[in-house]
Formats: structure tokens, sequence, C-alpha cells
């Protein structure tokens, strides 16, 4: 058995979970890009590198860092300065010729661009002249720390040790023997610009504890000691030096370099820890797969671009989920992917690369099916609210199919149309009318989902920013009464009666339970006549001449001994006792349902069983506040940096200076809010405030604290979940859950001025306030 994301020889397969299964299932990074475009500016030969965008308090921001040539003492050298509208390029050179008449007309921080006086546009990442090979390595060098800042400081407070590696095609670019430091050009060149980003991050950082934390961390570490090179050791010599590359096979253009590898993977724990100053690595391109580290979150490629390594091989590397430092995934699915981000700095463009590495996934997954029909849904897996999987049935997969059709949400063809993706994204699916698909709706689009390869597109590493918090919205008197009425941590309990439960079930099982006799399909054909190449080719070169349908009078599993009540009590938690009392009250014909499918049976049983079972769990579950209280500094640690490309324009009443959206739905409620009279002041809730519920943590999404000087304002404080359907359909199973424990958990805080609710725009919130 062979297991490789990155196949050479391609050989019979017995399993798949390819690149967007892994993506989907959160079992892997997601990836963020920061590429170098040559952009040449019209009618001037001036040097222009923009680095990046910054946004922050005060009338000066957003600004620019842009790499240009300044006149010094010693000579013309390339700076670093941070620029903001209507600055004079000339100027700020000190006279060099190729800057005059120069300004900073504008600098666009939400689509990331900066605007010159003779109207042209640079985006970050985009630089005015060829760059020789050098220079471009050292840009890349300078972004991989600047990177890696931007991502340790945001995961040092979580206790979990960024690293990044560094790819390079030759050692002596790293180890030079004939210095008497040994420091080759790359090692040299990543001293001098650590030294410099790292003063420079420093400079810009908060001062609260958490940055002075930080900031004595970093500065507690040498830049010598922070580097290390792991290469194939010269026994003779006991130099690094370049490893064998294989030059045919499954791999073909990788190294063994098994000194390398053992030196990694002998010192993997160690690099994960605080105490280890080392947190850059350099290493041979060619390393083949098996060292990787969990924590590597920025790569740097500092090499040639070759054919024998592709892309997905060299990403890989870096692709698997954090820990932190007491070895714990970092794997919650509410927060897996704001941690776990792999930036990948490269010499291509943005737009090149990240074109390039999807067309290298795209061809890795030919074998995915592309087209919808009764036969694809047919026996396919789902898995349901309560985590049990079910078989669908032939009879629900034609109610989809028609349903997909019915609404446009499949063509001629059977391909996925735009319409299925847009509903799909903004949740206004049409609900089916179809009785037997009712049920499973919500656990069947992921099915659909599979048929269109919408890839995850890698974000542009350098779009992602920190959004500055407005102190005065959070201090205001409104919004403080408002954190202190809901802030309090909690703990759930459940007390239910058994014998409640145990008649829900056998009322439901005898109602509900369906189950398929076996079946199988038999047909007979014959090979065409005067048959044609072409045929063969098109798969059409037999005819069916007779199809019948069999039913197995006795299980096709009857030899099979199952142990019904234990696999019914482990898929639904619940006691033996327990289950054989639902079992033995059932009417005898919903029990002989066993023997006609005993598969079918448990399958269905359990999770009509666990429906019931979440059913009497929210109807029971209490909540007891504790004197435990969230802090605010929730609002301002471990804040994620996002893509302002979604943020619209600066607010004004919101505790976050930009909020983004994940629909226009959210969009449209965030642009009401902003401009209502009723509104003080309102909060997108942060990841940091959760409620326990029995299906997992929620978070609700927003906090609003109205007037409270006017008469019509009924509940003054407000905690709101945004959604784009209130169909209870649309909202089932888990979701629907939560939503209903938090009801619980705010009227169990006893203030009767704090309302909850789901509305799905601002005219449905103003209703409930003032109703």
């Amino acid at each position: 058995m062979r297991y490789s994301a990155t196949h050479k020889i391609e050989r019979t397969k017995v399993h798949r979970l390819d690149a967007i299964d892994a993506y989907n299932q959160k079992l892997v990074k997601k990836i963020a890009v920061r590429g170098i475009t040559v952009k040449h500016l019209a009618g001037s030969s001036a040097y222009l590198y923009v680095d990046g965008l910054e946004i922050g308090k005060g009338a000066d921001f957003p600004k620019a860092r842009v790499e240009l040539e300044v006149q010094t003492a010693q000579g013309i050298k390339r700076q670093v300065k941070r620029l903001s509208q209507g600055m004079n390029l000339h100027d700020i050179s000190g006279g060099i010729e190729a800057y005059k008449g120069l300004f900073i007309r504008d600098v666009d921080a939400n689509r990331d661009i900066v605007e010159l006086s003779n109207g042209d546009m640079i985006g970050a990442g985009e630089v005015t002249q060829d760059v020789a090979e050098d220079q471009k390595r050292r840009i890349q060098i300078r972004e991989v720390i600047r990177a890696h800042l931007d991502k340790e400081r945001q995961l040092f407070a979580q206790g979990i040790k960024a690293l990044s590696l560094f790819f390079i095609d030759e050692v002596a670019n790293y180890r030079d023997y004939d210095r008497e430091d040994t420091l080759g050009e790359y090692a040299r060149v990543f001293e001098e610009e650590y030294e410099a980003v790292l003063a420079d991050f420093l400079g810009q950082l908060d001062l609260d504890d958490a940055a002075e934390r930080y900031r004595k961390h970093v500065e507690a570490i040498p830049v010598r000691s922070t580097h290390e090179g792991y290469f194939s050791i010269d026994k003779r010599t006991g130099r690094s030096v370049d490893g064998k590359i294989a030059a045919r096979g499954d791999f073909a253009g990788q190294s063994d370099d098994v000194d390398a590898y053992d030196l990694i993977l002998k010192d993997k724990e160690r690099l994960l820890s605080f105490e280890e100053p080392v947190r850059f690595i350099w290493s041979h391109s060619a390393l083949r797969e098996g060292w990787d580290n969990p924590n590597v979150f920025v790569m740097g490629m500092l090499k040639k671009s070759d054919n024998t390594t592709t892309r997905r091989q060299e990403i890989g590397r870096g692709l698997r989920l954090s820990v932190d430092q007491h070895g714990e995934r970092m794997d919650n699915p509410v927060t897996v992917h704001d941690i776990n981000e792999l930036t990948v700095v490269t010499d291509e463009s943005y737009t090149d690369f990240v074109t390039a590495l999807q067309k290298e996934i795209i061809e890795s997954l030919s074998a995915r099916p592309r087209k919808a029909s009764v036969d694809y849904f047919t026996g396919k897996q789902i898995k349901l609210a309560d985590g049990t999987t079910s078989v669908l049935e032939k009879s629900i997969a034609q109610a989809l199919y028609n349903h997909l059709i019915r609404h446009d949400y499949i063509d001629d063809d059977g391909l996925v149309t735009q319409a299925y993706k847009d509903g799909r994204a903004d949740g206004t699916l049409a609900a089916p009318t179809a009785e037997m698909l009712k049920p499973v709706i919500d656990f069947v689009w992921p099915l659909v989902d599979a048929l269109y390869l919408d890839l995850p597109k890698p974000t542009d590493g350098r779009k992602p920013k920190k959004i500055p918090f407005n102190e005065a919205n959070f201090k205001k008197r409104e919004f403080q009464e408002l954190w202190s009425r809901i802030n309090h941590k909690a703990v759930y309990q459940v007390e239910f009666d058994s014998e409640e439960l145990i008649k829900n079930c056998i009322r439901t099982l005898d109602k509900s339970l369906n189950v398929t006799v076996m079946q199988y399909l038999v047909e007979a054909g014959k090979q065409v006549v005067g048959l044609e190449v072409q045929q063969l080719e098109a798969g059409t070169g037999f005819k069916v001449s007779e199809t019948k349908v069999e039913h197995s009078a006795v299980s096709a599993g009857s030899t099979v001994k199952y142990d019904l009540l234990g696999e019914i009590a482990e898929k639904t938690q619940l006691t033996r006792r327990t289950c054989a009392a639902i079992l033995t009250g059932i009417n005898p014909g919903t029990f002989a349902k066993f023997k006609q499918n005993p598969e079918q049976f448990i399958t269905e049983a359990a999770r009509l069983i666990n429906e019931q079972k979440a059913t009497v769990i929210v109807e029971h579950l209490t909540y007891d506040p504790l004197d435990n209280r969230y802090d605010s500094s929730i609002f301002t640690e471990n804040q994620t940096a996002q893509d302002l490309s979604k943020a619209g324009e600066k607010l004004k009443k919101s505790v976050y200076e930009y909020v983004v959206t994940d629909s226009k739905v959210e969009r449209k409620f965030v642009e009401k809010l902003d401009v209502s009279d009723e509104v003080v002041v309102y909060s997108k809730l942060p990841r940091g405030f959760s409620i326990p519920t029995p299906v997992g943590d929620y978070n609700p999404d927003w906090v609003i604290a109205f007037r409270d000087d006017t008469t019509k304002i009924k509940h003054v404080y407000f905690v709101a979940e945004t959604k784009g359907s209130m169909s209870t359909l649309q909202l089932k199973g888990v979701e629907n859950a939560k939503i209903e424990c938090a009801r619980k958990f705010f009227s169990s805080l006893g203030k009767s001025d704090v309302k909850y609710d789901v509305v799905t725009n601002y005219s449905e919130l103003m209703d409930l306030v003032t109703g």
C-alpha cells in the first residue's frame, strides 16, 4: 500500500481523500500567497516596491510600506518608508530626480493599492522595475520575516510556536565555509533584514500586557540563534552538502537526504518549544515527504523553478495542522482556519502562482465525478445532525435529482449551475416539496457540492490586516452595561426521565422507521452488430436487451451475526438497558424490518433515536451562570487579521472600525445598524465568547445597544444571530439546537432588558425591539 498526495507513478487507487475533501473537512491548513509582480510606471524610471498596507488609529492612516531609493551620506540606498496620502516622494527620497513631481494621491486599504499623482496605481507586492535575482531574494526574505512576525504575534498568546521554512536549491547560498562566520549570502541578508524588520515591527506594537510579553520574548532571542540549516552532512569533512537527487521512480527529483531527515525529526519536539530559539529553518528544496513540521506557518521559495517538484509537493511540507505547547492539535472546527494558515512567499506574481497551483490541483482531481444523476446519488452515505450516517435509497436519490432539475440547480448535462452555487452561498436554496426529501435535505447538499470543482482559492497573503479597535465606542456606557449583562461564563445540566425518552422513541420508530428490502438489478446485453472503434471508445459497444429487479427474500447479510443492542447503544450513546426497552416496546411489525435489511435498520433506528434524544436534551437543558466572567481583552487579543475587501466603509458606531461580513445579508445588516438613529453602539462578538451546548460551543453574531432615552425601545440590549433564511428546514439539526440552547442561556441570566433572537434583516430586528 502506498499513500501520497503527489504520486509520480499512477497505480490503482483504493481510496481517495483529495485536496478539496481535505480542505473542506478542515484537515489541512488553508493557503495564502505573497507574490512579487513587476509593473512599470508610465513615463518614469522611479523604483518603488509596495511592501504592504496598514490600517490603524489616527488621521494619517491607512499607510503604505514602500521601498524606494533614498540619497544618504553613503550614497543611494533602498529603504522602506511608511507613506500616507499627500506625501511628496521627491522630498522623501532626498531629492532623487526620478521621483520629481510624484506624490501619493491615495492609499486604499480595501483594494490594497497606492495611487500616484501621475495616475499610476501600484498594488501590494508590485515593483516598478525589473528586479535583479539578488534583490528579488532580499525582498522574499524580508516578506517571510514580516509574515512570520505577524503570525507569531497572533499565536504567541495562544501558546503556539510559529516556524518559517526557507527552501533553497544550493547549500552554498546558506553556508559559506570560506568565511569565518560560515554565513552564506542568504544567511547574511536574513540577519540584516531580520534586525531591521523586527525593530520596525516592535515599534508599531500596541502598549498592552500581551504585546509586552511578546516583545520581551522576541527581544531575548539573538539573531544568530534564530535560524538554522538542516542539510545532509559530508561524513569526511563534517560540512553541510547538497543531498543526492533520485533520477527516476516514485521519488524522481527528490532527495533521500537521510541525515537532514534525522536532524529535523530528532529536533521536531524541541523546535515546537518556546524555549528553543530557532524559528527560521533552511532546507534543501528537494527534500522528500515525511519530515514536515506541523508548526510551519510561512514558506519562502528561494529557488529557481523546475519541473521535478510541483508546487503542491512544496507547499505540502507545511499543510499539517499545528499543535500548541502541550502537543494539542489546533483542530477546533470553529477556529481551525483562523489559526492554521500557511503563507507562501514566492518570486512569481500572486496570480501566476495561484493559477499554476490550481491547475495542478485540478489535474489531480480528474477522477472526481462531475455530473449529477440518480445513479450518482444512490447508495451515497450522508452524515446526519447527530453524527450518524445514512445511505441514500434510490427513491430519495430520484427525488433529489428531480428537485435539482425543477429549480435549475443542474443544467441539461447534469452539471451544477451558478444558481445553485449562489443559493448555497446565501442560504436561499429552495425547500423541497417531496416528503421523503424534507428530513434529509440539509445533509445531501455536500453530495451536490462535491460535483463542482470550486477550488478554495489561496488568499493574497498581503490583504489580511488586523482591524483597529474603537476604544471610544467600547467604553461607551451603553456598551459596558450590555457587556456586563452577558459576559457570564456558564455550565449546563440536563435532567430528564428515561421513560419519557423511551416512549418518544417507540412512538417515532413505529411511525417513521422505513427500511428497504434488499434488491438487485439484473441486466442482460449483447455486443452490437458492425462494431466500430468509436463505439468502443465511447463505451457503447454493448446494448442492454433486458433488465429486471429481483427482491431478496432473505437478507444478503443474514449469515452475519449482528450485535443489534451494542450497535444502537454505540451510535446513540445510550445504555444497553434503555436501547433494549425501546426495541422491545416497538410493534412486532416494525421489529420484523430488521430481517429485511439489518444495516439500514440499525442506521435508521439510531438516527431517529438521536433526533428524539436531541429534542429531549434541549427541552430539559438548564444553565447555571458562574461568577467567572469573560474578560474584555477577548475583543483585542487573539484577533486574526482579515481581508478588508469584504469590509466596506469605515464604521462609526461599531467597536471595530471595520467589519468583515460573510454574506450579503450580513453586509446589509451592518450598513443599516451603522446609520440607525436608535443604535448607540454595536459589535460583532469575538470568537473568544462562546456558549457551551451539548452539540458544541456556540458563538452568537452580534451585540447591539439601543438608545434608552426613548419610550418605543422595549429591549435596550440585544444579542442577534443573522441568517439568510428563517425556514426551520434550513435551520435544523445542530444549528437549530445551538440557537435553542442560546435562548435558554440568555434567559438564565435573568436580565429582562437583554433579548436574544435570530433575524434576517434590520427591519425584523426593529420589530422585535419595539414590539
